[in-house]
C-alpha cells in the first residue's frame, strides 16, 4: 500500500500553486493514496500476450513519400513576387 504523507500533498500543492485547507489536504491525501493503490493493482495484471492499442477507431495514418517537386520557379523569383522580403524570407505583418 502506497502511503501519501501530508508533506507530499503540500509539495504537490506548492508545485501546482494551490492553497489548500486542512480538510482538503486530508481528503487529497486519501484520494491520492487510493489512486496510487489502484495503479499498483493494474501493474499486477499479466499483459504479456496483449497487443498494444494505438488506435481504437480503426483510422490509419496515410503516409506519402516526401518528394521535392520542381515547378520551374526559383526561390529568387518567388521572393521577387512577395510584397516585402528580408534575408531571403517573406516579411509579413505581426499578428498578435
Amino acid at each position: 500500500m502506497t502511503q501519501i504523507t501530508r508533506d507530499d500533498v503540500l509539495h504537490l500543492a506548492q508545485l501546482s500553486s494551490l492553497e489548500l485547507s486542512d480538510s482538503e489536504i486530508t481528503g487529497l491525501q486519501a484520494d491520492l493514496g487510493n489512486i496510487l493503490n489502484y495503479i499498483n493493482k493494474l501493474s499486477e495484471l499479466d499483459t504479456k500476450d496483449v497487443e498494444p492499442t494505438y488506435q481504437v477507431t480503426g483510422l490509419q495514418n496515410v503516409w506519402r513519400d516526401d518528394t521535392v517537386i520542381n515547378y520551374g520557379v526559383t526561390r529568387e523569383e518567388l521572393l521577387a513576387r512577395a510584397p516585402e522580403s528580408v534575408d531571403f524570407q517573406v516579411k509579413v505583418p505581426k499578428v498578435l
